[in-house]
């Protein structure tokens, strides 16, 4: 399966038939985040068929059927905003482009459904800074990202809540990136140039973070 090109995966939204790999999305989530170090809101697989039922899921499969890779919409503040999360790609498929596929595929979707909504995201991963500054995204400041309880309270499960709380929101170790529809034809953010000060300013907000939670838990104990 490792051998297998982009072309061979079949990326579409979730249908009927896809209901029964939820359960292999929310593991492959979990262990995802393990890998990472970071937390996610957690889903349950009950939750995972209620988007494939609602329209708002995009999934990845093999030519056998296998789960390859998935993501959905989220709404917030009344459909104003809109994210696409559980961006989540097998790792014997990683690197062979299905990733910025399935966000392709989901922005298309969210674009179709939401027109007049402002999507975002945050992220520390390079790697979907880069896919989603070629589909519009710029880097923000969190102020400019929704202010719905709800989201916020999925980084509960983060283990750098303490730190985004502590700061009231505002700063932490992801980045946060937002595509305004009407901005449409202001230049795109170019991360490939950028990517150098991005990387610099992260390594900078990783000291400071790795200082406060050491902070934290003197304090804890």
């Amino acid at each position: 399966m490792s051998e297998l090109k982009l072309s061979d995966f079949k990326v579409q939204i979730a249908k009927e038939e896809h209901k029964k790999l939820a359960e292999a999305i929310c593991t492959e989530m979990e262990e995802s985040a393990k890998a990472r170090g970071t937390g996610i809101a957690k889903r349950s697989p009950d939750y995972i068929r209620t988007k494939m039922d609602e329209g708002k899921a995009i999934i990845a499969v093999t030519p056998d059927g296998e789960f390859a890779g998935f993501c959905y919409i989220e709404t917030w503040d009344h459909g104003n905003y809109v994210s696409n999360s559980g961006l989540i790609v097998r790792p014997q498929f990683r690197k062979s482009g299905l990733a910025t596929r399935i966000k392709e595929k989901a922005f298309e979707l969210t674009r179709k459904k939401y027109p007049h909504a402002k999507l975002f995201g945050l992220t520390t991963s390079a790697a979907v800074m880069k896919i989603n500054s070629e589909l519009g995204y710029r880097p923000v400041h969190f102020s400019e990202l929704t202010d719905d309880e709800t989201f916020w309270k999925g980084c509960s499960s983060c283990v750098n809540y303490e730190i985004l709380t502590s700061k009231d929101r505002k700063l932490c170790l992801c980045t946060g990136m937002l595509y305004d529809p009407e901005e449409k034809n202001q230049k795109k953010w170019d991360f490939i140039k950028k990517s150098k000060v991005w990387e610099r300013l992260q390594r900078i907000k990783q000291a400071t973070m790795l200082t406060l939670k050491n902070t934290f838990k003197t304090f804890i104990w």
